[in-house]
């Protein structure tokens, strides 16, 4: 039994719901990991939160990611670098990842992203170096379950190495036939497609430039027999763009279509270098992006064209991407970035700092097909968050707390997450794990992997 909880007297409680409604002074009341109502609430719960000075949103919703990064952010001889010679660079570390590094780095990652008000995450895995050993995906989800976070993991993949054209060394790299067993195996242990589920599973082979032809042709053929999505990067820099061309004629776009990778069940990591045409391609298919602001002001990879793409209606959700390339998990600081981003090349056209957060709530849900999380109503998921906005950083932000996430910002942790009607962050700290004890074991496993 998840039991019961009451978050008693919300000063205001943005809901993000079809109606857009903002509600003052109400409780919510959940049971059994799902909010049962919302108004005023006479049932008793086994848990309490005074919530009279506090805001409360949807939980956020993290659509890419790479948590085995965190443990190598920050690092100087890659800060100035593109995309390509980025990645070629930290390749050499990265194919000393082993099980105690992304356990560590998960639990770091997510950790990071539960006190900052996300309650989903999505990570795109693809380094499984030869000699690894252990269960990769099952100890990131080990980690999800320690700190009680709604996980979505993907079996990601790379089959072509720097002797056959691509970018990773040869170490990082399998076969298709390896890949695809392991991929069927990875949903047949770790997903559950049932409404309300804390762990799924999609396929993602990694990028146009670090897979063949065949292994995306029959990813997609594999997800969609077994039910389950499909991810990859695409459009992200004009070095990706020129590959594709020069490789196979064709824009990346229309690559990813000829072998299968568009529609509803299909969503790709920044989208920048779309043209019109394409935006209207994915919009006719309900093809989504996962918008990754930070990572691509860092890697000078572009700007996406998210007012447009919300113009036709293309799915679009919002993500953190690599913690090597932003250098953190840090949705809410994500928002703020993508608002004033777009705020600067837009102008009047851009996003408003509300529509932002209907990006990483709703939006995120949408590109994930998780219909049940987004947003506050009855018969949601109960995945929250709660803010005291009687805090100095805050004072003067109250007049519009829709927006103020984005527009002022949020500097810090947040007071409450709740995952599945649990509390997992509590006064800004984990609740279910000793924080100390993780940052020690952490850093650690950081020095033991970059200096090995």
């Amino acid at each position: 039994m998840k039991g019961t909880l009451l978050v008693k007297n919300v000063k205001h409680l943005v809901t993000c719901d079809a109606n857009d409604r903002l509600l003052d002074g109400v409780d919510v009341f959940v049971r059994d990991g799902v909010i049962e109502a919302i108004g005023h609430v006479e049932e008793t719960a086994e848990d309490v939160i005074d919530a009279s000075h506090m805001v409360m949103y949807p939980g956020l919703i993290n659509t890419h990611h790479h948590l085995y990064q965190t443990f190598s952010r920050n690092l100087p001889q890659v800060q100035n670098m593109e995309l390509f010679p980025w990645l070629k660079t930290l390749y050499e570390i990265w194919k000393r990842v082993d099980e105690d590094v992304v356990y560590y780095s998960s639990l770091t990652g997510m950790g990071e992203l539960l006190k900052t008000g996300c309650t989903t995450c999505l990570d795109h895995h693809y380094v499984f170096p030869k000699g690894a050993g252990g269960d990769l995906m099952g100890a990131q989800f080990e980690a999800a379950r320690a700190l009680g976070m709604r996980f979505h993991a993907t079996r990601g993949s790379m089959d072509l190495s720097v002797k056959d054209g691509g970018l990773p060394p040869d170490s990082v790299v399998q076969t298709v036939d390896e890949i695809l067993c392991d991929s069927e195996l990875a949903v047949k242990k770790y997903h559950d497609g049932s409404r309300y589920s804390m762990g799924q599973v999609a396929l993602a082979p990694c990028s146009p430039f670090s897979v063949t032809e065949e292994l995306l042709r029959e990813s997609a053929v594999l997800a969609r027999k077994l039910g389950v999505r499909l991810h990859t990067h695409l459009a992200e820099t004009r070095d990706e763009e020129q590959f594709t061309l020069s490789h196979f004629g064709m824009r990346p776009l229309a690559y990813m279509e000829s072998l299968g990778w568009t529609g509803p069940d299909v969503w790709y990591a920044h989208g920048i270098h779309f043209n019109d045409q394409e935006l209207q391609l994915l919009a006719r298919t309900q093809t989504g992006v996962a918008h990754c602001p930070i990572s691509n002001m860092k890697l000078a990879s572009g700007v996406a064209l998210i007012p447009r793409m919300l113009e036709l209606d293309v799915p679009v959700g919002l993500a953190v991407d690599g913690s090597a390339s932003n250098d953190g998990s840090n949705l809410l600081e994500e928002m703020r970035v993508a608002y004033l981003l777009h705020r600067l090349n837009w102008s009047r056209k851009a996003p408003s700092g509300y529509e932002i957060l209907k990006l990483a709530t709703r939006g995120s849900a949408r590109i994930l097909g998780r219909d049940e999380l987004g947003q506050i109503s009855p018969g949601m998921a109960a995945d929250f968050f709660l803010v005291d906005f009687d805090r100095i950083e805050m004072v003067g932000a109250q007049f519009d707390p829709a927006s103020a996430l984005c527009t002022v910002g949020l500097k810090g942790s947040v007071d409450y997450t709740v995952v599945n009607g649990r509390i997992v962050v509590r006064d800004g700290r984990l609740v279910n794990v000793d924080e100390d004890r993780i940052v020690e074991k952490a850093n650690a496993a950081v020095e033991n992997y970059i200096n090995g």
